[in-house]
């Protein structure tokens, strides 16, 4: 019998339930202070962006590797948190609920909409428009204007 697929939902209650993270520790192949974040801390950036505001993944990055006292946070890690705090809050979206984490003002550090985010980036770019970005295209790339 197969086994029934974990919702987004299920998935982001799953990783805020480690209790191993966050977590900082010495990488010897960089040679700094690395800091693994909580999906929490992570979600918690995210919901403080304002509305017409935007982040990079980059910002975001820096501003928890700060707050924990290291060189750098795990970009890796933080976008993978991200991309299913993204997921969760749109299925949260589509079941009625209305106070959710605005997923869709978190890009790229280039400004490049998320393709692996509801809607493969479609979804993003009519939110963003709707708070006044400018998305352009460039090849099969969405990117917010004046982000670099």
């Amino acid at each position: 019998m197969a086994r029934k697929k974990k919702s987004w939902i299920e998935k982001l209650d799953a990783a805020k339930a480690k209790e191993d993270l966050p977590k900082t520790f010495y990488c010897d192949k960089a040679k700094q202070q690395m800091l693994v974040p909580s999906p929490a801390h992570v979600e918690q950036e995210i919901r403080r962006i304002r509305k017409s505001r935007i982040r990079t993944i980059k910002q975001v990055t820096d501003k928890l590797a700060a707050e924990h006292g290291v060189d750098v946070c795990c970009p890796m890690t933080t976008g993978i948190f991200a991309w299913i705090i993204a997921h969760a809050n749109h299925e949260m979206a589509e079941q009625g609920r209305k106070r959710i984490v605005p997923w869709w003002r978190l890009v790229k550090s280039d400004g490049q909409l998320n393709p692996k985010y509801p809607g493969a980036g479609l979804i993003q770019k009519v939110k963003l428009e709707e708070e006044g970005h400018t998305i352009q295209q460039e090849g099969k790339k969405l990117l917010v204007e004046g982000v670099n």
